[in-house]
């Protein structure tokens, strides 16, 4: 019984770390920039497609 106490504890324990770290990180803003996301991988194809380029054209 005095084992299911213990991991009890340990758990509660880690669970309030996981929940302050989340708190912390939504507080410092973490979580604010929900419009760029969707968009950066357009972003990224852009410049892969033009160091492709570039490297084709430096090719020739």
């Amino acid at each position: 019984m005095s084992v299911i106490v213990i991991l009890l504890s340990i758990s509660v324990f880690i669970a309030a770390m996981f929940l302050l770290a989340f708190i912390w990180n939504v507080q410092s803003g973490q979580y604010e920039d929900d419009f760029s996301p969707p968009y950066r991988m357009l972003f990224d194809e852009d410049e892969k497609s033009d160091a492709n380029s570039k490297i084709s054209k430096n090719q020739n």
